[in-house]
């Protein structure tokens, strides 16, 4: 990954509530027309293409024409599948964050000129193991209050040792608002990502001890009696 050439200019899936980071794993669908071809190419390539998050304030404009944000990230085609109907299912691997320059073609699928962007430590390695712990802890009391979360996610975030790639999956696989996952994306700065991120967590796990308090003795599915 560390070796990869990323090219001045890939194409792009433009997606609704999705925000892809690096080193994330993201499974696809392929079935529009326009991404079947956009896919062929990829793969008798280099199986690299973008996903960018359509942004909802300038989609709703009239004439617009899927925007998106200007972060995005670019991945890998690391398993792709073909169905008799033509459709395809893959897994893509995140490898950089990017800045999207221009809009280089539209059709038959668009492509973008891009601009690779780099992560900052933002503190010391000792500041930043505090924060992926306190970030662990926090994951570990919200699944405590009943929070779901992916069989085995806990352990394998407890393995990574790299507080960027710590941060950057927790967030894709854990934060389900995709405004903060956006903006936490455009954050280069790892310290402040991880920042972000807990105080989320520490938010989500006050609003679970709430629930707690008031649904007294009840069952999950009694609450509303109570």
């Amino acid at each position: 990954m560390e070796t990869l050439h990323v090219p001045e200019t890939v194409p792009v899936m433009t997606l609704p509530n999705t925000v892809f980071f690096p080193q994330a794993l993201l499974p696809l669908h392929i079935f529009e027309p326009r991404y079947r071809q956009m896919l062929g190419e990829v793969l008798a390539t280099n199986r690299l293409f973008a996903v960018a998050r359509l942004d909802p304030a300038r989609a709703a404009a009239p004439g617009a024409n899927e925007p998106s944000h200007r972060i995005a990230t670019v991945g890998i085609v690391r398993a792709c599948q073909k169905s008799d109907d033509d459709t395809s299912n893959l897994l893509l691997q995140g490898v950089s964050r990017v800045e999207i320059r221009e809009i280089v073609r539209e059709h038959p699928y668009r492509i973008i000129a891009i601009k690779p962007l780099l992560s900052t430590p933002g503190g010391n390695i000792t500041q930043l193991e505090i924060l992926r712990l306190e970030a662990l802890r926090l994951l570990n009391l919200r699944r405590k209050y009943g929070a779901p979360m992916p069989k085995g996610m806990a352990q394998f975030l407890e393995s990574i040792e790299d507080h960027d790639t710590f941060a950057d999956v927790a967030v894709f696989n854990l934060c389900e608002d995709s405004a903060l996952k956006q903006r936490m994306l455009e954050e280069l700065d790892t310290r402040r990502r991880l920042q972000l991120f807990a105080a989320q967590l520490k938010s989500e796990v006050e609003v679970q001890k709430l629930r707690r308090k008031l649904q007294g003795g009840l069952a999950d599915e009694g609450i509303a009696n109570n």
